[in-house]
């Protein structure tokens, strides 16, 4: 039964060191060292050396962001401008170029006020992201012939996401003060290399990775303004606040959480708020287009359509969406309150997030880098984080391969049935992830992140809090070894002696 009560941290645990070192205590970390000197020393100097972790993570992160970009040559000489099925045959597509000139930036249009004239009326991106792309073309000269033009948004663009990029990496390694390293995970990721220009995903995984550095330093304020920003930038990081919600609950923190939502409240309103007002209908573009747009790449339902044959429509697939997520995040919050101890707060965002993209009518290349952050916070496992994205990268030039094949006529590229195999195996990879994660909850001795002593680092008030509300096992501390009680145990605010 659900009871109210207090138990400590469990008992002797080991004393937290102060730099875990990857190396030590990964395999595959300690044998990839050997291409820079082998695992880290014991003569080795510490802070005598001006590359800090987190110097040498964001060099990194913005060295792979450039390889991404020449990845992207092909496309941005000739293949975004002369023809369709180059730029799929060579895996370096973006709609930044594109959407240059189909959303009305080339010829000067302002984002949710003029409209489009053709079947998207106006802009159908969240507003901050408008904010952002209306920013770029500001930027982007005038004058010239578009192709030039094109290219100059997209390089100006780039520029942009990587600071983006590199915000992303510095505040990963900063978020287990411990564990700095950890961020290498993220900086090293080939699929965010792959992604980070096709979209502007990116921008609002920045604003997110802040948000939880912002919560793990106790700054409840700050990373609610930081949420209500990101989520107006993109939706997926309004998710956070539920798992947050069942966290608090669990060690009974809701000043902070209350003072975080009306800090993520507050920002998005301030963001939206305008437009809202003054455009409505181009404000509310994204919403409904959200709402009606057809089942697409990536997704389960596009698997499920085309090998039955049968069309889905969005209303139908809208429903099934929303209950799966609603199920998936109802089985979240029963591994909250039940688990033997309370599972960290990334972990958690890494789950709620990765069952949104797994149940939504499109799981897009890009999305991906949703999840690499709070990945590599929540299982940071080289072995496990590199399963997964070979699983992504496979399927990123899967999903390019099936176009050309479709653009060309059938005449080259992959076609549906290794499409198809492509999608059950990002899927998959996905899972499996997941699937170690909600180990790691059940069995927190088995959790990496813990095992140097640690709590949650990236709780903030959360971090070696004492449980108040727990359900299950976790509620007779005297069956388990994860919890002690201290003082009278309360079931439903009932006194238990």
């Amino acid at each position: 039964m659900p009871s109210l009560q207090k138990t400590s941290p469990p008992q002797g645990r080991p004393q937290a060191s102060p730099v875990v070192c990857p190396t030590h205590r990964d395999e595959v970390a300690a044998a990839g060292s050997e291409l820079i000197g082998g695992p880290f020393g014991r003569r080795a100097l510490i802070g005598g050396s001006a590359l800090t972790p987190v110097r040498v993570i964001a060099l990194v992160a913005i060295g792979m962001f450039a390889l991404g970009m020449v990845q992207k040559i092909p496309c941005y000489d000739w293949a975004w401008f002369r023809g369709t099925t180059s730029q799929y045959t060579h895996a370096c597509y973006s709609d930044i170029p594109h959407l240059f000139v189909g959303r009305g930036f080339a010829e000067g249009l302002v984002p949710y006020f003029d409209r489009l004239g053709g079947d998207i009326e106006f802009l159908e991106y969240p507003v901050l992201t408008g904010l952002f792309m209306q920013l770029a073309a500001w930027l982007t000269p005038g004058g010239g012939d578009m192709m030039h033009r094109e290219q100059t948004y997209w390089m100006i663009n780039a520029g942009m996401l990587m600071v983006c990029a590199a915000v992303m990496a510095v505040c990963v390694a900063r978020t287990h003060r411990r564990r700095p390293w950890d961020g290498l995970l993220v900086a090293l990721a080939p699929a965010f290399a792959l992604t980070a220009t096709v979209n502007w995903d990116l921008f609002a995984v920045a604003l997110t990775a802040a948000a939880v550095l912002m919560w793990s330093r106790g700054r409840f304020l700050a990373f609610g303004i930081l949420i209500g920003l990101a989520t107006a930038a993109k939706f997926y990081p309004l998710l956070l606040l539920g798992p947050l919600l069942l966290l608090c609950w669990r060690a009974w923190k809701w000043r902070e959480y209350f003072v975080a939502l009306l800090g993520a409240g507050g920002a998005w309103l301030a963001v939206n708020l305008p437009v809202m007002l003054l455009a409505p209908e181009g404000w509310k573009q994204f919403y409904l287009f959200s709402t009606e747009r057809n089942i697409d790449f990536g997704s389960v339902w596009l698997l499920i359509s085309q090998r039955t044959g049968v069309s889905i429509p969005p209303g139908t697939a809208n429903t099934f969406a929303v209950l799966l997520m609603l199920l998936a995040c109802a089985g979240i919050a029963v591994l909250t309150l039940t688990a033997p101890r309370r599972p960290r707060f990334v972990q958690l965002a890494f789950l709620v997030v990765a069952a949104f993209v797994l149940t939504n009518k499109v799981y897009s290349p890009q999305y991906v880098l949703w999840l690499i952050p709070l990945a590599a916070l929540a299982r940071p496992r080289w072995r496990d984080f590199l399963i997964w994205q070979a699983c992504e990268v496979m399927y990123f030039l899967g999903i390019w391969m099936y176009l050309a094949f479709t653009t060309s006529g059938n005449k080259q590229g992959l076609p549906t049935d290794g499409y198809h195999f492509v999608v059950v195996l990002h899927v998959l990879g996905t899972l499996y992830l997941c699937a170690v994660v909600v180990r790691d909850i059940l069995a927190p001795e088995r959790d990496v992140v813990r095992q140097d002593g640690s709590d949650d680092p990236s709780g903030g008030v959360l971090d070696g809090a004492e449980d108040v509300f727990v359900m299950g096992a976790a509620a007779h501390p005297g069956r388990h070894a994860a919890a002690v009680v201290e003082g009278p145990r309360v079931e439903w605010g009932v006194p238990r002696g």
